[in-house]
């Protein structure tokens, strides 16, 4: 087993893969059942938060959907296109295509004449931080297999203005 595999097996990595992934369905099920409904969350060991305007209730029936339709096997409702992964792996594949156009080539030439591959690279990045975003979710930060993973409670908490509800598991 290497180095990654073995961080990805240690326990609370396991947990926030877990979390992350009902995280990820649930928000699948609010927005099947109202589309355009602006919603974040953020997974922990313990559990994750949903952001965004819903009652306590439309959460639960959400997360009750959607553990039973994870432990059914639609593995494909631990990915959603919005996560943070995606943002975070076009962050770096732009910021890398940035930094090889910059570092690279003749130190006289002007920054302008390099504009335009860094632009192309840049575009290239992001077009391939797609897939790749989606592919990190599946093999990095979700885990679909929610193995003895259990709700405990749903809490909504307070945050302001933003509706934020607190969603505990145990595994």
């Amino acid at each position: 087993m290497n180095i990654l595999e073995s961080i990805l097996q240690l326990p609370v990595i396991m947990r926030t893969r877990r979390n992350h992934a009902l995280e990820h369905a649930t928000i699948h099920m609010l927005s099947s059942h109202q589309r355009h409904l602006p919603l974040a969350g953020s997974s922990t060991p313990s559990g994750f938060y949903i952001y965004g305007a819903v009652s306590t209730e439309q959460v639960a029936n959400a997360v009750g959907e959607a553990l039973a339709r994870l432990k059914a096997g639609e593995r494909t409702l631990a990915i959603h296109p919005n996560c943070g992964t995606n943002l975070v792996t076009a962050a770096g594949l732009s910021g890398l295509a940035a930094l090889t156009v910059l570092g690279t080539g003749r130190r006289n030439r002007n920054l302008l004449e390099r504009l335009p591959t860094l632009f192309l690279m840049m575009a290239a990045a992001l077009v391939a931080a797609q897939p790749l975003g989606l592919l990190a979710q599946e093999h990095l930060t979700t885990l679909s297999d929610l193995g003895d993973l259990r709700v405990t409670g749903i809490t909504p908490v307070s945050r302001g203005r933003v509706a934020v509800h607190r969603v505990d598991t145990v595994s």
